[in-house]
């Protein structure tokens, strides 16, 4: 089961990496680690096993090789790691959380577009209740 604080940083990188492939071996997985950062094989392949115990991954053998996919969907990992961050931290307080993050990085006008965007579409699907 995914623990509550959900995958660590490297587990995430690992993450992506399956998500953009869809699933692959500690090979794969290694060598597109590789060409982002210094990164050992066995390594990997330890991440792996652990991300499998914790929920994260699972696999199916080829032969002799582990074939490794993610357990959830990008989307699914996002909204986890977010509503534990938006409970624990911002106490479900969705404009503080907001504020947080416009005050880490200053959004383009594209990001802010889309934000008022989505803020119009949650304020008329609030008024259709």
């Amino acid at each position: 089961m995914e623990s509550e604080v959900g995958p660590t940083e490297r587990e995430l990188e690992i993450l992506k990496v399956l998500w953009e492939t869809g699933e692959g071996s500690v090979r794969e997985v290694y060598e597109a680690l590789a060409a982002r950062r210094p990164v050992v094989q066995n390594t990997v392949q330890a991440f792996l096993r652990t991300m499998e115990d914790k929920g994260l991954v699972t696999h199916r053998a080829d032969g002799r090789t582990f074939i490794y996919e993610p357990v959830f969907k990008r989307r699914e990992t996002e909204q986890r790691l977010v509503s534990s961050v938006l409970q624990r931290v911002f106490d479900g307080a969705v404009d503080q959380m907001v504020q947080s993050a416009l005050s880490l990085k200053k959004p383009s006008a594209e990001e802010l577009d889309r934000l008022e965007a989505l803020i119009r579409q949650h304020k008329v699907a609030r008024r259709g209740k």
